[in-house]
């Protein structure tokens, strides 16, 4: 618990010392301080794994993904949000290397734990809509489908969920 807050010490610790140096007319040093310290105010928020895995994901490089994740022992330590977000991580790199049933585990484990976006929370039930249907299991895949629906309100899924419903009128 108390490795999470290391961040915001240092950073309220830098805070003090630029107050300081304002104080004695270090202005650009002062301000240069304050920027460091809001580094670390930043990555007390987003984990720099989960960035790091987010870039290669985007970049489609799996391995990579999954090295940036395997950095990080202890997902519970980290603030909820970014816990979600390495679960929907784990997630997608595990779909992505065919490991259904640790996928599965993985976004379930993210929507409970709570993902922010409600984009994100489509992409989860999406992907566990098509993990049901491989299962062939169509009631629970059907449920998922359907929540992914509501949850994509700028429509940036639907031909995913075509794709889906398509295979479902298959079975």
């Amino acid at each position: 618990m108390f490795l999470k807050f290391i961040r915001l010490i240092i950073a309220s610790l830098l805070i003090i010392g630029s107050v300081f140096l304002y104080i004695y007319g270090w202005i650009f040093t002062g301000v240069m301080i304050d920027l460091l310290a809001s580094i670390f105010v930043l990555l007390h928020f987003k984990n720099e794994k989960n960035l790091l895995a987010f870039y290669f994901v985007r970049k489609n490089n799996i391995q990579g993904a999954t090295l940036a994740l395997n950095y990080v022992k202890r997902p519970e330590l980290m603030i909820k949000s970014q816990e979600a977000y390495f679960y929907y991580l784990r997630g997608l790199v595990e779909s992505q290397q065919r490991h259904v049933t640790k996928a599965e585990k993985s976004f379930k484990k993210a929507l409970s734990t709570g993902l922010r976006m409600k984009n994100d929370q489509a992409v989860a039930k999406l992907n566990l809509a098509a993990i049901a249907l491989s299962q062939r299991n169509k009631k629970v895949a059907m449920v998922y489908l359907e929540s992914a629906k509501k949850l994509d309100k700028q429509k940036l899924l639907t031909a995913q969920i075509r794709e889906i419903e398509m295979m479902m009128k298959k079975m």
